[in-house]
């Protein structure tokens, strides 16, 4: 059985036309290629600012762990950064010649 000439025109122009704007979503849809590959470029931009976000969780979890445990981290901040001393000590500076 055969379809009338019309209707396979018909069927023709529907398919170029479904062909046609699926090549149009494939360009330029939201899954195209150009977004797939910007949508890559960002995960990439991401993995690496969450890597580093991980290393300074870990030296911040650390410097947590140490302030807990003892004074010892709180006494060498305090005498490095803000020159404290002991009582009934003293503080002696010198310079290399």
């Amino acid at each position: 059985m055969r379809l009338p000439l019309r209707l396979r025109h018909l069927t023709t122009v529907a398919l170029l036309l479904l062909l046609a704007w699926l090549q149009w979503q494939l360009w330029t849809g939201r899954g195209s290629y150009p977004n797939v590959e910007l949508m890559r470029e960002e995960i990439a931009v991401q993995r690496h600012s969450n890597a580093l976000m991980r290393q300074d969780n870990e030296r911040l979890l650390n410097d947590i762990a140490d302030l807990r445990e003892g004074r010892e981290m709180m006494e060498e901040i305090a005498r490095q950064e803000l020159g404290m001393i002991r009582p009934n000590e003293v503080f002696v500076q010198y310079t290399k010649p």
